[in-house]
Parts: C-alpha cells; sequence; structure tokens
C-alpha cells in the first residue's frame, strides 16, 4: 500500500488592521464581519504588480470604504488550507498596521460579502476576532497602536483556524 501527498497551491494575500484615535483619544479599531458571519480585517489577494503593503492598503479602502489611510508597520503573516473544490489552497496573509487618518465613517463593501464594519475598543476587538490567528494579529496591532513595540510582529506564521492548528513557513516569492 502506497501513501498519495497531495501538494497545495500557494495563494499570497495581503490585509490591515486598521486603527484611528477618536475625539477624547481613546483608540478604536475596526473590524469587518465577512460573508460566513465570521469577525475579521479586510484582506485580499495580491494583484500582479503590487507588493503586500500595497495590496493590504487597497484592501482595506476597498472592504471599508476608508480613503485617508497610513501604512505604520508589518504585523505578522498567517496561514491557513483550505479546498476550492477538488483542489487544496495554502493561503498566506501577511497583516499591516494602517491608521485612518480623519475620517470615521467605515461603509461595508457589501457586493464582496462584508456585512458590517465596526469600531471597537481595543479589549473588545481581541475578545470578538473569530480566528485564533487573527486574534494573535490583533493583539499585535493593539500593541503597536498604543505606542509598544518598536518592532512589528516576529515574523512567525500562524495558522488560521478556529482552533489554531499548527502553522507552516511562508514560501519565498519568485
Amino acid at each position: 500500500m502506497s501513501a498519495t501527498v497531495e501538494f497545495a497551491q500557494i495563494e499570497l494575500s495581503a490585509g490591515g488592521v486598521i486603527y484611528r484615535r477618536a475625539t477624547g483619544g481613546e483608540l478604536q479599531m475596526l473590524l469587518i464581519k465577512d460573508s460566513y458571519g465570521n469577525w475579521g480585517f479586510p484582506k485580499g489577494h495580491i494583484e500582479p504588480g503590487e507588493d503586500a503593503s500595497a495590496a493590504a492598503l487597497r484592501e482595506c479602502r476597498e472592504e471599508t470604504g476608508l480613503g485617508r489611510l497610513r501604512l505604520v508597520g508589518w504585523l505578522g503573516t498567517t496561514d491557513w488550507y483550505f479546498r476550492r473544490g477538488r483542489a487544496l489552497i495554502h493561503k498566506y496573509c501577511d497583516y499591516f498596521l494602517v491608521e485612518v487618518e480623519g475620517e470615521d465613517t467605515a461603509r461595508p463593501q457589501k457586493r464582496e460579502g462584508i456585512q458590517a464594519c465596526e469600531w471597537l475598543g481595543p479589549s473588545e476587538l481581541v475578545r470578538r476576532v473569530t480566528y485564533n490567528n487573527a486574534r494573535q494579529i490583533a493583539r499585535r496591532a493593539v500593541e503597536r497602536a498604543r505606542g509598544g513595540g518598536a518592532e512589528a510582529g516576529n515574523g512567525e506564521a500562524q495558522s488560521n483556524s478556529k482552533a489554531g492548528a499548527a502553522s507552516a513557513p511562508r514560501p519565498k516569492e519568485k
């Protein structure tokens, strides 16, 4: 009896954790509710000719309707496996901390299945995020937005499952 090895197709995406300072100076961070009812961060495919940071800013603008965004820094990479039909996909997502400048009305991109956008305080943000790996990114984002930690993340990949399965190193781009 021989074992069959299945290779996954690699997909790269990028996203952002958006924050602002409210009128009273309190830190607020944005979550989106996707078409499956899960709370997380804006993210999407990296398009040809685009780097991860540009893709993150584009996806944040598209999925929230916010325009005046400033990239603050890299937070880390998550990865997860899923199936598209019969194909096994191994997806990696680089996340960045993004500050919104002077805007407060986020509008969900309904045609892409975004159901809601909601500004939350840091502890509620971390509590409400659906996936464990995104929760790790949320904690890093809160620390960075509060001014802690000169460097973002430590570069380790996190698995994107609700159970927090094992992670894999990110492939090198060619």
